[in-house]
């Protein structure tokens, strides 16, 4: 079966390129008409990998293409997914599969609720991938992708194309911890590196806000049936913050960039399932309120 792939950004490239030169049939789904003459003029779409650049030329097509799709992977940005699917539910074949790799959540409720004929397969990845160029992305460096359906636990057959693509991968039961888990690690950094414009290292001045934020998420993840996920967060977080330190957050790129953030489906996502659970977190809330009014003092959506 053909993988549509929704979103050509870093990761939704990245995944497409694997697939196509592993012999898959693949084809990219672009936005309009002008994106796809764009796409035509770049001869396909290249790949760099250890400074070695290659091109393949993907087929792609846009929204309108007729044609049922029976495979998508979703790879827009959280706030592009739901409108970006419901684009297309009408090519959804009965019984379709998407995978859907956002980050945050919110997302993948919103995507499953307009496609209730699909069977929508959430994914977690630490792969690193950024654009230099239109349609060119780099591979900056080796991950992992969790995906996992908490509706149904049988793994798809197709896991087999994604060893083919020599794309890293499992299968897990708990992919609900996992998306939590990589929430509360971007809540506890990208924020504040926005707030205090640094890289990742420079939350190491920061030590005490990053602890106390660490101790409201872990309340948090524990109150939403989520302790896996809040096992040793706060010494992951410093991990991840020695780890990449010489990085800029995806937020505070985004934020450089002018571009909208991700923040309705991770902080703001946080303290959405704070009030329902009918937890205070201040510190979770303040910080919320703060890098809102940052993001409108910068002329930039707020959700």
């Amino acid at each position: 079966m053909t993988w549509h792939i929704l979103g050509a950004g870093s990761l939704g490239s990245l995944w497409a390129a694997r697939l196509f030169r592993a012999g898959i049939p693949t084809r990219l789904i672009l936005r309009n008409q002008t994106r796809l003459q764009a796409y035509s003029a770049a001869d396909g779409l290249t790949l760099v990998e250890q400074g070695e650049a290659r091109r393949y030329p993907i087929a792609a097509e846009t929204p309108e293409t007729p044609g049922p799709i029976g495979r998508l992977l979703v790879a827009c940005k959280a706030y592009d997914a739901e409108p970006a699917v419901q684009q297309l539910a009408h090519r959804l074949a009965h019984g379709a599969e998407l995978i859907l790799l956002q980050n945050g959540l919110g997302s993948q409720d919103a995507v499953a609720a307009c496609v209730p004929q699909a069977r929508c397969i959430l994914a977690s990845s630490t792969e690193g991938a950024f654009r230099d160029g239109d349609f060119r992305v780099v591979f900056a460096g080796q991950g992992f992708t969790w995906l996992g359906d908490p509706k149904l636990p049988q793994a798809p057959a197709w896991l087999a194309d994604l060893v083919r693509a020599d794309i890293p991968h499992a299968w897990t039961p708990d992919i609900l911890s996992r998306l939590w888990r990589k929430l509360a690690l971007n809540c506890a950094i990208n924020p504040l590196t926005v707030l205090h414009d640094c890289r990742n290292g420079g939350l190491s001045d920061h030590a005490a806000v990053v602890a106390a934020l660490c101790s409201e998420l872990v309340e948090l993840l524990r109150g939403c049936g989520q302790p896996e996920a809040a096992a040793g967060l706060h010494a992951e977080v410093l991990k991840v913050i020695q780890a990449t330190a010489a990085n800029f957050s995806s937020m505070h790129q985004d934020v450089a960039r002018g571009q909208r953030t991700e923040i309705s489906f991770l902080l703001g996502h946080a303290c959405s399932v704070a009030t329902q659970l009918h937890l205070e977190l201040p510190r979770l809330r303040a910080l919320h309120a703060r890098l809102t009014d940052y993001l409108g003092q910068h002329g930039l959506p707020v959700n």
